[in-house]
């Protein structure tokens, strides 16, 4: 990963629903997408991040209706970022002390432009990794 920028290995393709948009809705997008996670707005704000995890463990453990409940319900609010000309070494250590896989990613004036998974640095340090495989076959990594 040495030398790689986090510009170099991040997902560009950011998808964006509002709040108020219901579980089953936002799965929907995320299938047809086939990405993990979405950015969700509340108005011109950014509310928070979503991922498939978070409707599984957050709504469907807790037997929440998916055509009732809202993502902002169930949003992840605590959004952590890094810089895109950050190192792909100095991402993994993020995510590695915060204890996430995936971090938003923005530019220097604080606009997002992308996220970086932990998929996303596997793929760029061995593309022949088992979990580099795992990334390939499914967003969610």
């Amino acid at each position: 990963m040495t030398g790689y920028r986090v510009s170099d290995v991040m997902t560009k393709q950011v998808v964006y629903l509002p709040a108020e948009t219901t579980l089953d809705e936002a799965a929907r997008v995320m299938k047809e997408a086939d990405i993990g996670d979405v950015v969700v707005t509340d108005g011109a704000s950014l509310a928070g991040m979503l991922t498939d995890r978070d409707i599984v463990v957050r709504a469907v453990a807790e037997n929440s209706s998916p055509a009732a409940t809202t993502i902002g319900s169930i949003v992840t609010r605590e959004v952590v970022m890094i810089e895109q000309h950050c190192t792909a070494g100095e991402a993994a250590a993020l995510m590695r002390e915060r204890g996430i896989r995936r971090v938003l990613v923005c530019d220097t004036d604080r606009k997002l432009v992308g996220i970086v998974s932990l998929g996303d640095l596997a793929m760029q340090l061995d593309p022949t990794s088992a979990l580099s495989e795992i990334s390939e076959q499914s967003p969610t990594v």
